[in-house]
């Protein structure tokens, strides 16, 4: 009998090896597989908010499972910094492009049968069903208010490296209008530029 091997997982778990922010002077380096999980955390938490405060009726569950995919492609293309990948147009286009290449990649290494389960996981929602699509905005809100966090985190150890990617990160989350956002920003966000006996 004839054993197939795949090798998608074990290149998911190679997450922890690609550091975030690789152009800004770090106190604390964060990899993609520290990244993802926050993501994860934080796209549950905005369902949530959705569903308790705003009358939703999304799936806090998927939105976290989507997130924790976000970035899977990155293990392919590494972390492209910011300003590069949305420099222009063109620059965006091919962004995608490559992203779409590494995520056939990533597909590829799993059986047949599992595609068609991972391919909406590793596109962030976009070719899953219409409930998938609905929850891209936490997602992508969520990502966001991770690399905010990290901003607070690092102002907060005295780098002033990450100042202007900070009000970036905050104008970006407030032209999202998404009132979880609000809430979460307003809630609990301040707790983060605490110390661990101040949050007590």
């Amino acid at each position: 009998m004839t054993t197939w091997m795949f090798h998608f997982f074990a290149k998911l778990s190679r997450m922890k090896y690609i550091d975030r922010w690789g152009l800004m002077h770090n106190t604390r380096k964060e990899n993609l597989s520290e990244h993802s999980f926050e993501s994860a955390v934080l796209a549950h938490a905005l369902a949530v908010l959705r569903n308790e405060r705003f009358g939703g009726g999304v799936s806090p569950e998927r939105a976290a499972l989507l997130a924790l995919f976000h970035d899977a492609t990155e293990i392919i293309t590494g972390d492209m910094p910011t300003p590069v990948k949305y420099y222009n147009g063109a620059l965006r286009k091919a962004y995608a492009e490559v992203e779409a290449v590494a995520r056939g990649r990533l597909l590829a290494l799993l059986p047949a049968d599992l595609q068609p389960v991972y391919d909406p996981l590793l596109s962030e929602g976009r070719t899953g069903s219409p409930e998938d699509q609905a929850l891209i905005p936490l997602v992508k809100a969520a990502d966001k208010l991770s690399a905010l966090i990290k901003c607070v985190e690092e102002r907060r150890m005295g780098n002033t490296e990450f100042v202007q990617a900070e009000a970036a990160m905050r104008e970006s989350l407030r032209q999202m209008a998404l009132p979880e956002v609000a809430c979460f920003l307003s809630e609990f966000l301040p707790s983060y530029s605490l110390s661990l006996d101040e949050q007590e």
